[in-house]
């Protein structure tokens, strides 16, 4: 695992485990600080005012999202153009500009994005944010539960298959892992005005999986890198049980 990776998350816990303890003894304590939407930027107006490092903060948290924004940009377009080029889903979608730039799966990606949002907004719900992250909460922990489950499958089916990072905690790590992202989907379904966008969400992966099963499985292109490392991939196995 990438260096940088692991340092991001142990970042992530430490700010996070400091937030949940250092804020409940400022600001009016935990009652106060558990309000608002930001309760590391609130702890720290609460401790040094409206000065130069609370502005600090905020410049820094603006950064980082912004660097998030484009982060997600790259991704949605690239796993787009990645499923369609292999014939997962149509194939005009894997079309790309002279500068080999997926075009159509970067616009189609912002398209459904705000037509989410419009929807969102014009159904009056409030907290069109909040609706979205909910949103998207409940299809990223649906892939760790599927990552954490692949993981066990090819440490019992492949023990011997060659691993440039071995994870410390194993099977357990990733069996507690799976039932921690499922609790989480549980957890997505809690606040009754985040649950017509959650089940949004479950209705457009029902459909993608029937649209695999019925059609695109059938027509799927081997050529595509992805394919043809799974065609390799089996017939190595199926070599390997001869």
């Amino acid at each position: 695992m990438p260096k940088a990776l692991i340092f991001g998350i142990l970042t992530l816990l430490a700010l996070s485990l400091f937030t949940l303890v250092l804020n409940t003894g400022v600001g009016g304590g935990a009652a106060a600080m558990g309000k608002p939407l930001a309760p590391l930027a609130q702890g720290f107006l609460a401790v040094f005012g409206e000065g130069t490092l609370a502005k600090s903060l905020t410049v820094l948290a603006l950064a980082g999202m912004i660097a998030s924004f484009h982060t997600i940009i790259y991704a949605y377009g690239r796993v787009l153009f990645a499923l369609s080029r292999a014939g997962y889903i149509p194939r005009w979608i894997s079309l790309t500009s002279r500068n080999h730039t997926p075009y159509v799966a970067l616009i189609l990606g912002a398209v459904v994005g705000l037509l989410c949002t419009l929807a969102i907004q014009l159904s009056g719900e409030e907290g069109v944010g909040a609706t979205l992250l909910n949103m998207a909460v409940f299809g990223a922990v649906i892939s760790y539960t599927m990552v954490m489950v692949a993981y066990i499958k090819l440490r019992i089916t492949r023990p011997d298959l060659e691993r440039p990072y071995r994870s410390p905690l194993g099977i357990p790590g990733a069996a507690l892992g799976a039932v921690l992202a499922v609790v989480a989907l549980c957890a997505t379904f809690s606040v009754e005005a985040y649950r017509p966008g959650v089940v949004g969400v479950a209705v457009f992966l029902i459909v993608g999986i029937l649209y695999f099963l019925l059609y695109s499985r059938h027509r799927l292109v081997a050529q595509a890198p992805e394919e043809e490392d799974a065609l390799i991939a089996a017939a190595e196995e199926e070599l390997a049980h001869q």
